[in-house]
């Protein structure tokens, strides 16, 4: 895997916004942010767009997120929000600039898509915290962002009330489950080959949940992984009949047979204490009763 150079002060860094609309408050408080931690900025063009639901048409948002990867001065691409759109981009971009001289994206929930795709070209990316989220993010989630694009090791310690006990070495990989699991056989699919696979979510049903983990195992995903990290599984839903299983139940059953580490409680995803997360970065990963880690090699 390909990791991006490490940023130093006074390096570039472009907010664009390539799928839902954000306002430009939240934008320019994300730039002083930024410009507080000692980087110059550069807004997209349609970073403060609003075309119905996007920041702007697809030809806009595809205009600003091509002219960040294009831009030789931007060493760091921040995506401003999720919600939906990425998918729309991602084959219409020329990535080619990329494979040679590699920049940071940063980004969570949709941007999966550009994370996923951006793992299967071999290059590391961040899952983390997006201007969205900044006003209410833990001090803790923001400084991770600024530490792991600079170079700190990547070192998190937990606890998790569930655990399967054990210990595993891979690349880090996954994201949102919904987005993950629509690009499973995809363009944009990354090799699970003994990868320790990290999941998040906000917003879905049990039995929803339940459904996507049936789609990575009947594509094979489950059965190549050597572990898996759970995030945050915020404002997930029951159906008015109930489904009959809590999220850690419907999780672990699908590792009944499947002899690999699984620990839930991973501060990162939809949640104000969200950790950054190089994602294509070898780690280890270990869960036990006693306390979780995961920590680049």
């Amino acid at each position: 895997m390909k990791r991006p150079q490490y940023l130093k002060k006074g390096d570039t860094i472009a907010i664009v916004a390539p799928a839902k609309a954000i306002s430009e408050e939240l934008v320019f408080s994300a730039q002083s942010f930024w410009e507080a931690a000692g980087y110059t900025v550069k807004l997209g063009k349609n970073v403060s767009g609003d075309h119905y639901y996007f920041s702007g048409t697809d030809a806009e948002r595809l205009q600003d997120f091509q002219r960040a990867l294009d831009d030789e001065d931007v060493k760091a691409i921040v995506c401003a929000r999720g919600g939906y759109g990425c998918v729309r981009l991602v084959d219409r971009l020329n990535w080619s600039v990329m494979v040679d001289h590699p920049k940071w994206i940063i980004g969570f929930s949709d941007v999966t898509v550009f994370l996923q795709h951006l793992n299967r070209m071999g290059i590391v990316g961040v899952h983390g915290t997006m201007p969205l989220n900044y006003s209410t993010n833990s001090a803790t989630a923001l400084q991770s962002v600024l530490e792991v694009i600079a170079g700190r090791p990547m070192q998190y310690s937990w606890s998790s009330d569930s655990v399967k006990e054990g210990e595993a070495t891979g690349k880090l990989l996954g994201g949102n489950l919904a987005v993950l699991t629509g690009l499973v056989n995809t363009n944009s699919m990354p090799d699970y080959t003994d990868a320790i696979l990290f999941v998040e979510e906000v917003g879905e049903h049990l039995y929803a949940i339940d459904r996507m983990f049936y789609t990575l195992s009947k594509s094979g995903v489950l059965d190549k992984i050597n572990g898996v990290v759970v995030g945050s599984f915020s404002a997930i839903k029951d159906t008015e009949t109930p489904f009959g299983k809590s999220l850690q139940q419907i999780i672990l059953e699908h590792f009944n047979y499947r002899n690999i580490p699984v620990a839930f409680d991973f501060p990162a995803g939809h949640c104000d204490d969200n950790r950054a997360l190089l994602l294509g970065e070898t780690v280890v990963f270990r869960a036990t009763i006693n306390g979780c880690s995961l920590m680049a090699l």
